[in-house]
């Protein structure tokens, strides 16, 4: 009943979780933070190791001999998420400052998440959309948030950090193309954790801080969503030739990207100043995007076509060959 229930809804498995973690997080946060085991794994304490070892296990699922595929088509989504955010980042930076444009700071115009992109994928895509994941899982921390903001000149990002945040992926890389059978072995572990993902990043939210955030951070996840999303699902159909669903798949706020203004401000202290404002932004981008993306991927997958809903003989064997 609760499977069936979760695979109605656009990307139930990751969103319904995050939900409930949230409702818990903000309600009644004591049921979750009672110590040990209970608290690693049911609030945000257990989000980067869920994430890491999500990460880790997709990436050993990334074939040498396959990555042309995947990098194509996962590397025109993230080079477009990438270019959509950074440009929008770094010129309301250069032209208005730290302090933004209508309150929304430039600290706050961040990434996607990687595990609603997953969830999509399982719904609509084909194996190469999954394979992309840890592919585009790089833009869900903080790391091209970093890259951007030192490009555009905005913050001072240590190398380092660039590094940390994809050696999971890297690491299991290596290890799935050494040894076929650990991968297939890791692999279902991607998907199986994503009701635990869900639940850690919601852990992590408040939702007061969507009033918190208030018309600032919905304007941002509409920013996210409609604009960003809408330049992507362009790149996608027109450099990819795909339908355009994997492009709205990406066009969200990644949930542990409410810790980015921090990390942000760690590397660079000149932002401090800036991170609680664009902490609160981020979070209520992550809870609107984390329900519209969903909705408007379910929608475009199922008029334009997909792997899993072609629309005609024709584009089911177009997918069939690629």
């Amino acid at each position: 009943m609760i499977m069936r229930f979760l695979k109605k809804i656009p990307a139930g498995m990751m969103v319904v979780p995050m939900l409930l973690g949230a409702i818990i997080n903000t309600f009644l946060p004591e049921v979750t933070n009672i110590g040990s085991f209970t608290t690693a794994v049911f609030t945000s304490a257990g989000a980067n190791t869920a994430i890491g070892i999500q990460l880790f296990c997709l990436g050993t699922t990334l074939r040498v001999r396959d990555m042309g595929g995947v990098v194509k088509r996962g590397g025109v989504l993230l080079i477009s998420k990438f270019v959509i955010g950074a440009a929008i980042g770094i010129v309301v930076g250069k032209v208005f400052g730290p302090t933004g444009v209508l309150g929304l700071s430039s600290l706050a115009i961040t990434n996607s998440n990687g595990s609603i992109y997953l969830a999509l994928m399982n719904s609509y895509g084909d194996t190469v959309d999954q394979a992309a994941m840890p592919l585009l899982a790089i833009n869900d921390g903080p790391m091209l948030t970093m890259i951007a903001m030192g490009i555009g000149g905005l913050a001072d990002i240590p190398f380092m950090a660039l590094v940390a945040a994809i050696g999971p992926i890297l690491v299991g890389m290596i290890l799935g193309n050494i040894d076929k059978d650990l991968s297939d072995f890791l692999a279902p572990a991607g998907t199986i954790l994503l009701p635990f993902v869900g639940f850690c990043l919601g852990a992590g939210m408040n939702l007061t801080n969507i009033a918190k955030g208030g018309a600032q951070g919905i304007l941002l996840g509409l920013v996210t969503c409609l604009i960003g999303g809408a330049f992507i699902v362009l790149c996608d159909r027109f450099i990819s030739r795909r339908p355009g669903y994997a492009g709205w798949a990406v066009a969200t706020t990644a949930g542990n990207a409410v810790a980015v203004p921090a990390v942000i401000a760690e590397a660079d202290p000149s932002w401090a100043q800036w991170a609680d404002v664009a902490t609160s932004q981020v979070a209520a981008s992550a809870i609107l995007t984390a329900i519209l993306v969903p909705i408007i991927t379910s929608w475009w997958a199922k008029k334009f076509g997909c792997p899993k809903f072609p629309k005609d003989e024709a584009q089911k064997a177009l997918f069939e060959k690629h």
